[in-house]
């Protein structure tokens, strides 16, 4: 399993995090705007001229491994893995290497790791659920009477729908790194790089410090899903279907959204055919077809199979190629770790999980988005979040007055029947109760960290994301007295076809620190530990650069410098070409720092509430956080044998001591 929630902290544009039109209140009668935006600049305008993702040399990649592993081997074992690199290097690794680089310069069209990546997610046979989907949800509607479920699910489709309209009419707004917004983000920025052709678009935006970003994955957002097939699933994308999925209570509904001529439904027929479902009385089935979509991904395909030749075809592939889900449920949100199972896992009746996301709705107007990881990434996924925010709280289809139209929704609404043998229903029954099982056992909690956020720390001149991430070292070795392999995902979007790279916060410089804070404060003076956080600091900064883009600065060239994403893709290459497993991957410590005990992924959002994942190793943590403004949130899931209340205790002692640390206070044992 790896990391999931891999989103890139970009600059945002706008206090939604995306660009918008002038906003406009509709009236209750007038049908929806058509599109979110209209962007001079065309949508995939800068997609031809993107850099590739360059492969990085061997030697380097093995110095930067060989510094990831220092804090997690003693001196022994790390002799031993210093013995295999160099085997490594001036074997078996330089020859996969130099075929890595020759198959690379032939797929120019291509990064050298979208191949595998997409491999690593098809062909994992765990369930997508709690293995690899997260959660991210929204914040409440700033006007409260707008977070009626009925209201606010309305809004979040046809603002969502609008999406769609204006990402495949090339209206939508490409996404763009500024770096220097005064210069880059601008109308006359736009109305000049319109013009230079999209083969060199990208190098007039890299003049000015502005850097676009892929953005290949968009088209799998809607009329998308992760088929389960035998060894390795299939993603299909079908743009020609025109209905919406509604699931409420366990039972399927569809009906269009687009009509015939392309156009958004009327938003008052939207808010119709959803007050028509919200309003069935039926019961939950007695076996939800939906805890299929729980299963092991073999055991899933042959039931789909079953599924198809039993009469279902049709019903499935209404699912399958919906312009997206959406999720009606039917109680409140109680608190932040209530949300947080709710749209992490839920009771498994009332989603499928294989769609490329879900849109959730509580029956308090409470939203989220869960979404499939196979098919992209978190850049994709966030931008859609925040445009869908933004304009849902500002430029609502529909307001707390509006009247849903006077129309038939039961013949407009259509409910999907499926028919299942006695067999199927077993085959759900055990589906239930192994979902039920792994759910038991999931504990999630939350802190906010109220004494200081992003602002502090920045006027101390050190990283926010650094001093996260020290804490995550802090704490985990007050609670355990050791340093484990750490995770956190990377964006490497500034690249054609660009996925994620992972940053190994874990160094010799946090190992070096925490142990300070940990083990000895009474030894050192505030001013000592400051320096050592000042060291964690500037390394890490370090690492995110390597592992994003290098060097981002008008002298600089980008440049992608992590090492995970190089050696997976050689240990794919060595198996793709039937070559024994190199010593490398067989050495106990590779093992070991690809067991991430320490998932960890930032959200950066000022319309995101919470987000979070499950641990991706039985005896690890999934940490969602977010240092804002003024404070630091954190959301941490695990299973049996770890204690994700009691690391969240330690990590905030870690961050009491940090600051009193900063403020030259002596720091409590």
């Amino acid at each position: 399993m790896v990391a999931r929630l891999l989103l890139l902290r970009a600059r945002p544009r706008g206090p939604a995090g995306g660009p918008g039109p002038v906003c406009r209140r509709l009236s209750a009668g007038s049908g929806p705007r058509e599109y979110l935006q209209r962007s001079i600049v065309p949508t995939m305008h800068f997609q031809d001229s993107l850099p590739r993702l360059p492969i990085p040399k061997l030697e380097d990649t093995i110095k930067r491994y060989l510094r990831a592993q220092k804090p997690l081997l003693d001196d022994g074992q790390f002799r031993k893995t210093e013995q295999f690199c160099k085997s490594f290097e001036n074997g078996i690794g330089k020859e996969l290497h130099e075929q890595l680089v020759a198959q690379d310069k032939q797929n120019k069209h291509t990064s050298y790791i979208s191949g595998p990546w997409f491999d690593m997610y098809l062909t994992a046979r765990d369930p997508v659920v709690l293995n690899f989907n997260p959660f991210m949800a929204f914040n409440p509607d700033p006007k409260s009477e707008y977070n009626d479920q009925l209201i606010r699910a309305t809004n979040m489709t046809i603002s969502a729908i609008r999406f769609l309209k204006t990402l495949r009419a090339g209206l939508l707004e490409p996404e763009v790194f500024h770096l220097n917004p005064a210069k880059s983000d601008t109308d006359t920025f736009k109305r000049l790089i319109r013009f230079v052709p999209s083969s060199l678009s990208w190098y007039g935006a890299y003049l000015v410090n502005a850097y676009p970003l892929d953005m290949s994955q968009y088209f799998r957002l809607f009329n998308s899903t992760r088929l389960p097939r035998p060894v390795r699933d299939e993603l299909v994308t079908d743009e020609s279907a025109r209905h919406l999925l509604v699931l409420r209570k366990g039972h399927f509904y569809v009906f269009d959204v687009l009509d015939q001529d392309g156009n958004i439904v009327s938003a008052s027929e939207i808010q119709a055919h959803l007050k028509y479902i919200l309003s069935d009385s039926s019961a939950t089935p007695d076996f939800p077809l939906a805890y299929l979509t729980t299963e092991n991904r073999d055991v899933w395909a042959e039931l789909r199979e079953r599924l198809v030749s039993g009469g279902n075809e049709e019903a499935l592939r209404k699912v399958d190629s919906a312009v997206f889900c959406l999720c009606l449920d039917d109680f409140p949100i109680k608190d932040l770790v209530h949300l947080s199972h709710t749209m992490l896992h839920s009771d498994g009746t009332n989603r499928w999980f294989d769609k490329s996301f879900n849109l959730i709705l509580a029956k308090d107007g409470t939203a989220a988005v869960h979404f499939e990881h196979a098919w992209g990434d978190g850049v994709a996924v966030l931008r859609f979040f925040n445009e869908v925010f933004k304009d849902s709280t500002q430029a609502p289809a529909i307001t707390p007055q509006s009247q849903p139209a006077h129309t038939d929704s039961s013949a407009a609404v259509r409910r999907l029947n499926f028919k299942l043998d006695d067999a199927m229903k077993a085959s759900i029954g055990a589906a239930k109760d192994k979902f039920d099982a792994i759910v038991k056992t999931l504990t999630i909690d939350f802190i906010q960290f109220q004494r200081g956020g992003k602002e502090f720390l920045k006027n101390q001149k050190l990283s926010p994301d650094a001093v996260a991430q020290l804490a995550f070292q802090m704490a985990f070795l007050r609670q355990y007295g050791r340093t484990v392999a750490t995770y956190e995902s990377c964006s490497t979007a500034a690249f054609k076809h660009g996925r994620t790279e992972a940053i190994r916060p874990a160094s010799i410089f946090t190992k070096k620190c925490s142990e300070a804070f940990v083990r000895e404060p009474s030894r050192h003076s505030a001013g000592e530990l400051c320096q050592m956080m000042a060291e964690c600091s500037t390394y890490h900064g370090q690492l995110t650069k390597e592992a994003a883009m290098g060097e981002m600065g008008g002298a600089h060239w980008p440049t992608c410098q992590g090492f995970d994403r190089h050696l997976f893709a050689l240990r794919y290459l060595a198996a793709a070409k039937g070559i024994a497993l190199p010593e490398l991957y067989l050495d106990p410590a590779y093992r070991q720092i690809n067991h991430n005990i320490l998932s960890t992924s930032t959200l950066s959002s000022s319309t995101v509430n919470i987000g979070g994942f499950a641990p991706v190793v039985p005896d690890g943590f999934g940490i969602g956080y977010a240092v804002h403004d003024k404070w630091i949130g954190c959301n941490v899931s695990s299973y049996p044998g770890r204690n994700a209340r009691e690391f969240l205790q330690c990590v905030e002692k870690a961050l009491e001591d940090i600051f009193d640390a900063i403020e030259g206070k002596r720091i409590k044992t």
